[in-house]
């Protein structure tokens, strides 16, 4: 056999080191949620029937420079922001911080959050609302609504809000800022508002502290479009019945989400990335919210009820209430150092949670959003679906998988630890 020159050597190491680094650079660019089946016999169960679930994954990598700048790599499972679920209570995270954008536009001296403020009833469906003993001034407020909708996802509060803002503000808003899969257009859990009637929203005043009105809005009709979601989203006819109460029975027709709310996942996502991350992003993706109400806000989106004074929860709200990633079916008290900034969603069968998740010990953050749906008798409203028995357990493996991933992860930075612990000081 000839004798290789040093130069055919040289060659050869430099072809293998380049293949080992090409195999290592493969592995690092698979998608981690593509892994996920691989760390529980439950969590694969769910994952290995996807399409019936509808599941939605996103994933967001963050890593920072040397300035503690992010930077995100983000990663998908089966998203389709044009298939149709149900979002549920995740609407009310983008209409409280548009709450506080529009009062921020008024650019009034003495409104601010925590102004009183009343709604009016000007339609026979209409009702109003003016005064709470359990907030901190006896009376309701943006504040005050904003709080409730993080802290305990109040229906009341969202409602009030929309009210607030209306459909054509809520709309041109998010269109904007490019969430342009998104159509809020119904009051949650009141009845008696059809289509119709969720177009006209409440006259609205604020007060200032010795009872002065600051501002008024008076009854609103929405000129919002109101095209059926079939021209844009698929899937919206869903089932084989629902239970109607009226009728006190089940009708064997399938369920039409046609004229319900509707907001993509990857929208959430961004919306989310945008309140944490405001001053990162794209100048027209940012809300424009004060820095002091954009403080209180994540404060709120990050807070166990216990640690609320007004209103003040009993332990029937403990501490992962609304919070299901990692500890979903956990109702015990979560560590001291992990703070889920999120907003979920359950009704229909649809759970939805859209999270930013850090460990202020061990240098873990992460943005992390996901649906499922559970309805195996395929009958709406009928209360039988299967959230705890697959639901929350899916959202509970799914955010420890991708936790316990970060964990082991090589970074860049660090999470600014000060800051977030900073938000929950008294």
């Amino acid at each position: 056999m000839e004798k290789q020159s040093r130069k055919d050597l040289t060659m050869k190491r430099i072809i293998g080191l380049s293949l080992i680094l090409l195999y290592h650079c493969a592995i690092l660019a698979q998608n981690p949620l593509e892994q996920a089946s691989g760390y529980d016999p439950e969590l694969k169960a769910i994952l290995e029937k996807a399409e019936e679930h509808e599941i939605q994954i996103l994933y967001t990598q963050i890593n920072r420079d040397s300035d503690g700048n992010p930077i995100f790599t983000d990663y998908s499972w089966k998203l389709d922001s044009y298939r149709y679920y149900y979002p549920a209570s995740t609407v009310k995270m983008p209409v409280a911080a548009l709450a506080l954008e529009k009062l921020n536009e008024l650019q009034i001296e003495e409104l601010h959050a925590a102004s009183p403020m009343k709604s009016h009833a000007a339609r026979k469906i209409q009702t109003a609302d003016f005064l709470d003993s359990k907030s901190e001034t006896g009376f309701q407020s943006v504040d005050h609504y904003v709080k409730q909708i993080f802290l305990v996802s109040d229906n009341n509060a969202f409602n009030r809000l929309y009210e607030w803002l209306g459909q054509e503000y809520i709309y041109e808003k998010l269109q904007e800022k490019g969430f342009q899969q998104s159509r809020i257009i119904h009051r949650l859990s009141v009845s008696g508002f059809d289509t119709l009637e969720n177009q006209y929203t409440n006259p609205v005043s604020f007060y200032g502290e010795d009872g002065e009105l600051l501002y008024h809005k008076g009854l609103v009709k929405s000129k919002a479009p109101h095209a059926p979601l079939t021209q844009k989203v698929f899937n919206t006819i869903k089932g084989k019945g629902y239970y109607d109460s009226s009728l006190d029975s089940v009708i064997m027709t399938p369920f039409d989400f046609t004229h319900k709310n509707f907001i993509s996942l990857s929208d959430l996502h961004g919306i989310l990335k945008s309140l944490i991350f405001d001053e990162y992003l794209p100048s027209h993706q940012r809300f424009n919210i004060s820095a002091s109400d954009r403080k209180r806000m994540l404060t709120y989106m990050g807070m166990r009820p216990r640690e609320s004074e007004y209103p003040d929860y009993d332990s029937t709200y403990y501490d992962s209430y609304v919070k299901f990633f990692m500890f979903g079916t956990d109702s015990t008290q979560m560590p001291a150092s992990i703070r889920i900034f999120n907003k979920v969603g359950w009704a229909y069968g649809y759970l939805t949670d859209v999270a930013y998740i850090v460990d202020l010990e061990n240098n873990v953050e992460f943005l992390l959003s996901a649906t499922i749906h559970v309805n195996q008798n395929q009958i709406y409203n009928d209360g039988n679906y299967e959230y705890d028995t697959i639901g929350l357990p899916f959202f509970d493996l799914l955010g420890s998988y991708i936790y316990e991933f970060e964990l082991e992860r090589k970074k860049t930075g660090a999470v600014p630890v000060t800051y977030y612990r900073d938000l929950f000081e008294k």
